[in-house]
């Protein structure tokens, strides 16, 4: 999607598998809100066929400004995908934390492999 097309903010990500140059379709997300020391667990979303969820994560009347993180089950989707990690992996579970300043639209993508991961503010 480009553009806001919902009123106030929204939430989106999208994982790309940089090792396989493709979609990192099947990978388990879990999103949480963050309040001093509490973190709430909001909703656990899992990636379509290309990597992307099938709705945004936040969106209308669910969307609040605030501080957020986003966990990605990064070593079971590796190893769901013939990756041969080792015991135990470099990366396992992804977090990460980032706030959200205004109502607009958030990306958030991942792009990893076994040995590393990156993420920026996308559109």
């Amino acid at each position: 999607m480009t553009g806001d097309h919902t009123a106030g903010g929204r939430l989106t990500t999208h994982v790309l598998d940089t090792a396989t140059g493709k979609p990192a379709a099947g990978l388990s997300i879990e999103l949480y809100r963050i309040s001093g020391n509490d973190r709430t667990h909001l909703k656990s979303v899992v990636t379509n066929e290309d990597g992307r969820c099938d709705a945004p994560l936040l969106a209308g009347a669910e969307f609040r400004k605030g501080e957020y993180e986003l966990v990605f089950s990064a070593g079971a989707y590796l190893r769901a995908h013939g990756t041969n990690l080792p015991e135990p992996a470099f990366l396992d579970i992804v977090p990460i934390r980032f706030g959200m300043a205004e109502e607009k639209h958030y990306h958030v993508p991942l792009l990893i492999s076994p040995y590393s991961y990156s993420t920026y503010r996308g559109s």
